[in-house]
Formats: structure tokens, sequence, C-alpha cells
């Protein structure tokens, strides 16, 4: 009995393979287009930039720079606004990204590579980093690469109070 399921099972894995080259001599084949011709002429267009994202929970700041690392422009929300709660605000960090984007475009870049960064030892990026973001690339920057460059803390300094901590 197992020899007879063992055989079906054969069978069965024998329909399921791909074809024998003999058989594949019937198939005609199909025209390649080699895609380095098309790449060639895409590249031509695309310029790339470096954009730094400082998305803190007091400000925003833009700075784009080529790709050696000569600056472009640099923006904060305090340029944008001269109300200190609405540096970091989504709002305003939508405004700085369009004024950067205008500096930029004149420069002739025309795609980036984002590098995101928010305040050492914070929970996270602040609110105005994800919709700079986002508004470069609606102002018709390729974005070609995001990058999450936060630091982080590993140890530091040693800590005020002493061995046994604050005495109250």
């Amino acid at each position: 009995m197992s020899k007879i399921k063992s055989e079906d099972k054969m069978e069965e894995l024998k329909e399921g393979m791909p074809i024998k080259k003999e058989e594949e001599k019937d198939i005609p084949k199909m025209e390649v287009v080699e895609p380095e011709e098309i790449e060639k002429e895409e590249r031509a267009d695309i310029i790339p930039g470096i954009a730094y994202v400082f998305g803190s929970y007091n400000n925003t700041i833009v700075h784009i720079t080529d790709l050696s690392g000569s600056t472009i422009t640099r923006i904060s929300g305090g340029m944008i606004t001269k109300h200190s709660r609405l540096k970091a605000n989504p709002t305003t960090a939508m405004f700085v990204a369009k004024r950067a984007a205008e500096f930029a475009r004149d420069a002739g870049i025309t795609a980036l590579y984002i590098r995101m960064r928010g305040q050492t030892s914070s929970p996270g990026i602040g609110p105005g980093a994800h919709a700079a973001v986002k508004t470069l690339s609606k102002e018709g920057f390729r974005i070609l690469g995001v990058l999450d460059t936060n630091r982080v803390p590993r140890g530091g300094p040693k800590k005020k109070g002493g061995k046994r901590g604050r005495r109250v």
C-alpha cells in the first residue's frame, strides 16, 4: 500500500514540474528590451541633493545641500513665524519646506536623499518633520531615500547626585 501511495505522489509531482528543455524548442522567444538604455535617459534628468530635516518639539529646520555638502539653503520655523509656540507646528513646517524647495529648485536639484533627525534622547521626531518631507515630495522632488539619523545616548556622563543619590 505504501508503494502505491508513493507512486501516486511521484506522478503528481511530475505533473507540476517545469517544462524540459526538449519541449522548450516549440515556444517562440520574445524580444527583450535592454533596461540599461532606459535608465541612462532617466539618470540624465536627476540632479540629487541631501535634505536634512531636524524636527524637535520646539522647532523644525530644513537644510538642503548638494552631494558634496555645500549648503544651498537652511530654513527654520522661526524664519516663517514669529510665534514661539508655532515653530514646531506641521503647518509651519510645510511652509518651511516650500521655501527651501524654491531655493533648491533654483539651484537645479530635482531629487533628494532625506535624512530625518530629532532631538537627542527625545522619544521621537517632532511633529513638523513628517509634514516637511511630505511637502518636499509634493513640490516635485523625487525622493531617493529616507534615513533616520537620530542620535541615541549610550550612557553619557555621570549623573549629578553622587553614589547614593540625592538625600532629601
